[in-house]
């Protein structure tokens, strides 16, 4: 008890710390927030009319094949027409509310650089070396810039929520009782891999090259931005593969559960992908700071 205890204080000091110092720097939360909502608002006003959402009714009626019955039998036979679906009925859905989910994760990734730029910082300034000297667990330097990370990513989304009638996206009470874990996660995984790539970091030029270079094209490709190919070529593995996509999918589930484009078992299969990678990267990160690199 006293051992958790111990964890605990640091942990939570971290943590309240981080949040304390986004809130005393206002341009960060207009860079958090704004800057998502420009691109939501241009992106999705200019792919709107081109867009067909590829999990809407009318799109799954061209690919599927309607049961007739054979007049020499009772059973049903497949046919080769395709099944027809009045247009007034369908669920077409619009390029805004596709692209809110992904709106919410660029959010926590933007949130995500914000939180772990602050590692640089504090190695330049003295107070990281300071942490790390003290008789302090492994796990509390990580932790504490994680959970603050969750923290602030958390709470700009459900800010965000607040314009999700501005896509024709209602959100009842289920739906945030289901968003609220994916988001929870998707902010633990999202500050994870911006701690991975700020540690070894010395300068903030770098740090910044390399999130354009490798945490942007990973949620251009997680369906956030266009729906992803299926079944074959090379943007449909790397779809499977990015574990990003799966966060972006437990978020569009929440939002869109109880219609046919989502189903629970692929909810709870995207969370649980989710939570295992920011374990992953909780795990990776405590490795990195039990083993500072020798200069």
């Amino acid at each position: 008890m006293k051992s958790v205890t111990f964890l605990w204080i640091p942990v939570r000091a971290l943590w309240w710390r981080d949040v304390i110092r986004f809130l005393r720097q206002r341009n960060r939360i207009i860079g958090a927030l704004a800057t998502p909502l420009v691109f939501w608002l241009l992106v999705g006003s200019g792919f709107g009319p081109s867009f067909q959402n590829p999990l809407s009714q009318s799109a799954i009626a061209t690919n599927y094949v309607a049961p007739t019955l054979d007049s020499s039998s009772a059973s049903p036979s497949l046919a080769s027409a395709p099944l027809t679906i009045d247009s007034s009925k369908s669920d077409n859905q619009s390029y805004l509310a596709y692209f809110f989910p992904g709106i919410l994760l660029l959010i926590m990734l933007f949130t995500a650089i914000f939180s772990t730029i602050s590692v640089i910082e504090d190695r330049r300034e003295g107070f990281l070396q300071g942490a790390l000297v003290a008789p302090l667990s492994p796990a509390v330097i990580p932790l504490g810039k994680f959970l603050g990370g969750t923290t602030l990513a958390v709470l700009q989304a459900l800010f965000f929520c607040l314009l999700a009638p501005l896509a024709g996206i209602h959100l009842g009470g289920i739906q945030l009782l289901l968003l609220l874990p994916a988001l929870i996660l998707a902010g633990f995984s999202m500050t994870g891999l911006g701690f991975l790539v700020a540690w070894p970091m010395d300068s903030t030029q770098g740090f910044h090259a390399i999130m354009n270079i490798f945490l942007m094209p990973l949620w251009m490709m997680s369906g956030a931005l266009f729906p992803m190919p299926n079944g074959s070529g090379w943007l449909y593995y790397v779809g499977q593969l990015n574990p990003v996509s799966y966060c972006v999918s437990s978020i569009r589930d929440a939002i869109t559960i109880g219609t046919m484009n989502s189903s629970w078992a692929h909810y709870e299969f995207s969370l649980v992908i989710t939570a295992l990678f920011g374990a992953l990267t909780f795990a990776v990160s405590v490795y990195l700071v039990a083993h500072p690199k020798k200069k």
